[in-house]
């Protein structure tokens, strides 16, 4: 998230919305922490955090709430976001597998969605970061940001091709579903936003034109939009894009090393250490970075190193915060906690460290870093009395601060949980969409292997 946005993402958070719709949540009885294994804590953290896109999503739409608050379920209750609807369409395709819904009841919410999405405002293509759930309309994230958000729709992008591959040899109403979702994506005109350069840029806005003009460049969590860019048949883009774009003709490369890992790629704006963990999540819900390289590096490598690292500055806690070690670790863009208490938001990370822990940043790396994120787990298991809520564990807490603890949920957080704990476990999303002929022919245009 580039820092306008986080500026402004800071300053909404403290902005109510309307008040229509209630949410009823009944208290579940979670199982002895001193008895519960971890396929067991795993079920239930898949399950638990399920229901944020299930129960708790935007009421008209289907689609995945920004945010969600239980001690204000009406608060924001219609701005829906158009990235975390994308992180939803696969975490529905996990409840369907886990038997949390059945899969008539998926393809029921399916046809909700995609209908809508359908309908909602495009431009060029791009859906805007945030959509209004009561009429599609797009729900300006700043001042000029109130057009075509490039990244967050490759993020939707993502979780249609799953979709797709899901239904596509099923029943009539599923491959109507797969085809729907099929079209959607491949209605993005991904090279209208290059500007006829050789790069990708962020926005688009029908009032400002290409203003704010954020060049998607590595590293950091846009390498998805490259790929699902590459991958359309109608709109794609040259590899002279990527290169010359997201890899800056190798300059991506990176030879620092921090506690015996080497970083491998230059992340932006953090040499050092690394970005926030949500860098190793949010393009490869979908995309396998199993044995998956480009000719600069291996992106598998360079997950494992950056979640090595996030657990190992944990560990080290050079600020010595309370309760910072090898079960309570995890930097990532979350809320956060303001100096008189309250909420705010932030892209935490080794270079801005604020004594805040985000589950999502340990929890979603579990491919990356099983044994350490399985301790982690069990650590916010043993404190389910603070940290686990309606909707999974909560954003973010801090025991640095009497154990503050926010409260409440963020789609974007949410969705790498139920998804990525599910890559671990049977690979299911991966295969999804690795297996789709517009992605391979995409990855083969940008000379990946995998």
């Amino acid at each position: 998230m580039n820092k306008v946005k986080l500026l402004i993402f800071s300053l909404v958070i403290f902005i109510s919305s309307c008040k229509e719709d209630k949410y009823v949540y009944e208290p579940v009885e979670f199982p002895d922490l001193t008895t519960i294994a971890d396929e067991e804590l795993l079920d239930l953290t898949q399950r638990e955090t399920f229901k944020y896109f299930w129960d708790f999503a935007e009421s008209n739409s289907g689609c995945a709430r920004e945010r969600y608050h239980p001690d204000d379920p009406n608060y924001d209750a219609h701005t829906v976001a158009t990235g975390g609807t994308g992180f939803g369409l696969m975490a529905i395709l996990v409840g369907i597998e886990r038997n949390f819904i059945t899969k008539d009841q998926g393809v029921e919410r399916f046809v909700k969605i995609l209908n809508f999405l359908e309908n909602a405002d495009r431009f060029h293509g791009a859906w805007p970061h945030w959509i209004d759930g009561t009429n599609g309309n797009v729900k300006p994230f700043s001042t000029m940001d109130n057009g075509g958000d490039l990244v967050e729709t490759a993020y939707l992008a993502q979780g249609l091709v799953c979709i797709k591959e899901y239904f596509k040899n099923g029943t009539d109403a599923e491959k109507e579903v797969a085809d729907k979702a099929d079209q959607l994506w491949k209605k993005i005109e991904w090279d209208w936003y290059t500007q006829n350069q050789d790069v990708l840029y962020w926005h688009w806005s029908p009032d400002y034109d290409f203003s704010i003009n954020f060049q998607l460049k590595g590293y950091n969590e846009v390498l998805i939009t490259y790929i699902m860019a590459a991958s359309s048949p109608d709109f794609g883009i040259n590899k002279k894009a990527y290169t010359d774009g997201w890899a800056s003709n190798g300059g991506i490369k990176s030879n620092q090393i921090t506690y015996g890992y080497p970083l491998l790629v230059r992340h932006n704006g953090n040499q050092v250490y690394g970005g926030p963990l949500f860098w190793a999540h949010y393009s490869f819900l979908g995309l396998n970075p199993t044995n998956l390289s480009d000719e600069y590096v291996n992106y598998w490598n360079v997950n494992v190193s950056h979640s090595q690292i996030n657990y190992n500055y944990c560990v080290a806690n050079p600020k010595n915060y309370t309760d910072y070690g090898i079960d309570c670790w995890g930097l990532t863009a979350s809320y956060t906690r303001t100096a008189d208490g309250g909420l705010s938001y932030s892209a935490h990370r080794p270079s801005n460290d604020l004594g805040v822990i985000s589950p999502t940043a340990a929890v979603s790396s579990i491919p990356y870093t099983p044994e350490e994120s399985m301790r982690a787990l069990h650590y916010f298991y043993r404190n389910k009395d603070k940290l686990l809520g309606p909707a999974g564990f909560y954003d973010a807490f801090s025991p640095e601060y009497g154990y503050w603890v926010s409260g409440t949920y963020l789609a974007i957080d949410q969705g790498p949980i139920i998804s990525m704990i599910e890559n671990y476990r049977s690979g299911l999303l991966w295969n999804l969409f690795m297996q789709n002929e517009d992605i391979q022919k995409g990855l083969d245009k940008l000379g990946f292997t995998y």
